[in-house]
């Protein structure tokens, strides 16, 4: 009863373009072709362990509307909004601060919105132990996933694995965070079997979070500590929009986790990814003999390989001669661009 979800929907990027845009990012779009968003997707994750009125989405105003139209099962009070962005240190104090209102016991998982899991039941299981764990101790709890290469757009936890905590055999200490690392040091921690990227999920209960943000954090303890009366009332969203932005500019990472004593890490292996790219996206699709990954209903590729299709608006597609290329469509627009290349796909379409 007493276990809530955070889930952080603010992001405004547009990595998915032409999918995906600043009206609606990628967390609010089927980026999987199955019919629901990776916003809908991370609420289905947690189905039967956090009841969904224990579920809280933080996100920017521009956004309430979608955040409405998608989980219509939330409780309106719980979609809390951000008057301007000011990373997730501010965002996880106001909704830690909303939620000890409402429950002083509670057990809280944070997640960003827009990442996909493969294993959804080991998925579970990894975050009902955590929660377990945080229920009865004032630990944080960050989630590692076991890397499979050496990734230069994560950033790594370096984990003691030496001795396992008594309470869970697979949760350890965090010896250190690890900024994005450069090719050379990402194949280091790979050889390693101690480093972990980190997913950005943590656990913690509500008791052992706004002590954190006390100690570590005082100001922005305050700012939130201070608006305890308006919680749940009419004049709440007015407060927030003027008092959020005093709130430095800070992730929790930062502010928080590298500086905390009670840090552990539960190693996991569930087939996670923050689908930051196209080319990450075709990583976790089927592919067809010749390396292709296809999202769509009539899709034929001849003389192909390698390449990411993402068609879905009924329209039928004919590919020939392609190698290593991405091909998107979505409202009328139709992306074709190597895959190589597509972090200019921004500067190519004069976004």
């Amino acid at each position: 009863m007493s276990n809530h979800l955070v889930i952080m929907a603010g992001g405004v990027g547009s990595r998915f373009w032409p999918m995906s845009t600043q009206e609606k990012p990628k967390q609010f779009i089927d980026v999987l072709g199955i019919g629901k968003s990776l916003l809908q997707l991370t609420i289905d994750r947690f189905e039967d362990i956090i009841m969904p009125e224990n579920i809280w989405v933080v996100t920017n105003k521009r956004y309430v509307g979608i955040v409405k139209e998608q989980l219509p099962q939330l409780p309106e009070s719980n979609i809390l909004c951000e008057p301007c962005r000011r990373n997730t240190a501010p965002c996880i104090a106001y909704v830690s601060w909303r939620i000890k209102k409402k429950d002083a016991k509670a057990n809280i998982v944070v997640t960003p919105s827009d990442h996909i899991v493969m294993n959804v039941e080991e998925f579970k299981r990894v975050v009902t132990g955590a929660l377990n764990f945080t229920r009865e101790t004032d630990a944080i709890v960050t989630l590692g996933i076991k890397p499979t290469r050496p990734e230069t757009g994560y950033g790594y936890i370096q984990a003691d694995l030496s001795s396992s905590s008594l309470r869970n055999k697979e949760i350890f200490r965090v010896d250190s965070f690890k900024e994005k690392p450069d090719r050379n040091t990402a194949e280091k921690y790979i050889k390693s079997s101690n480093y972990f990227w980190n997913a950005g999920i943590f656990v913690w209960n509500v008791k052992t979070i706004v002590n954190a943000f006390r100690i570590y954090q005082p100001a922005m303890a305050k700012v939130f500590e201070n608006l305890l009366p308006a919680y749940e009332t009419p004049e709440e969203q007015q407060l927030i929009d003027e008092r959020f932005p005093l709130c430095e500019n800070i992730s929790v990472d930062y502010a928080i986790m590298e500086k905390a004593e009670e840090i552990f890490i539960h190693p996991a292996d569930f087939g996670w990814s923050d689908l930051g790219t196209w080319g990450s996206l075709q990583k976790h699709i089927q592919k067809d003999i010749y390396g292709n990954s296809c999202i769509g209903n009539d899709i034929k590729l001849y003389d192909s390989h390698n390449c990411m299709v993402h068609t879905t608006e009924e329209k039928k597609v004919i590919i020939q001669g392609l190698d290593g290329f991405i091909v998107a469509e979505h409202d009328n627009t139709l992306l074709i661009c190597k895959l190589q290349e597509e972090q200019r796909i921004k500067l190519f379409a004069g976004e």
